[in-house]
């Protein structure tokens, strides 16, 4: 299995995905080959009953979720600056404590990564980035049964992944991590769960 293409999915309220897609940001911008398609995931929307009203319907003030449009713009329109901004947005939630439905919070962690937050603003207004979401999440979870973030998506198999490390702006202990992740996906299907009973501190 060809393990330099690969999917992982996000949203910026996770912590967890936080970890990941730091490692995945600084191994590419360290050199790492890999054909990464970073795939938006609403957590809030997964958590809504059946029968209930889809986040989609009435996105305004969902938690995350004008980040996550955000994010989306960005990979779409700006992908240059796709990396520092995704770093950006998830370090306004878990570094600065920061209500990401907050519009003013976006804006400054999308201008701290040098875009130009009214065009993204503008983007997100003609509604096409909430589409690109409820698009990809709904097919993560037809096609793969995706439940959180991060999960990498090798294939036909989708594994979700909690890393417990940040990069700390280490290129090569990036890319190893995520290399181990990509190894257990693609060589060991036989693992299907293996987690800690404590963490240690």
């Amino acid at each position: 299995m060809d393990s330099s293409s690969f999917s992982v999915t996000w949203d910026y309220l996770c912590p967890f995905a936080r970890n990941a897609h730091e490692h995945l940001v600084a191994a590419q911008e360290g050199g790492a080959g890999w054909d990464v398609t970073y795939t938006p995931f609403s957590l809030v929307q997964n958590h809504v009953e059946e029968g209930g009203t889809p986040v989609w319907e009435k996105p305004d003030g969902v938690k995350g979720l004008l980040a996550l449009q955000a994010g989306v713009v960005v990979r779409d329109r700006f992908p240059d600056r796709f990396g520092p901004a995704h770093v950006a947005l998830f370090a306004a939630r878990h570094d600065e404590g920061g209500d990401l439905s907050d519009p003013d919070v976006v804006r400054r962690a999308l201008e701290g990564a040098g875009l130009d937050a009214d065009a993204v603003f503008n983007e997100i207004a003609d509604g096409w980035p909430l589409k690109s979401i409820q698009a990809a999440h709904e097919a993560a979870v037809a096609d793969h049964q995706i439940f959180g973030v991060p999960t990498f998506v090798m294939g036909d198999r989708a594994v979700f992944v909690r890393l417990m490390t940040r990069p700390e702006g280490d290129a090569a202990l990036a890319r190893a991590t995520v290399e181990r992740v990509l190894s257990l996906v693609a060589d060991h299907p036989e693992l299907n769960e293996f987690k800690y009973t404590s963490v240690p501190r």
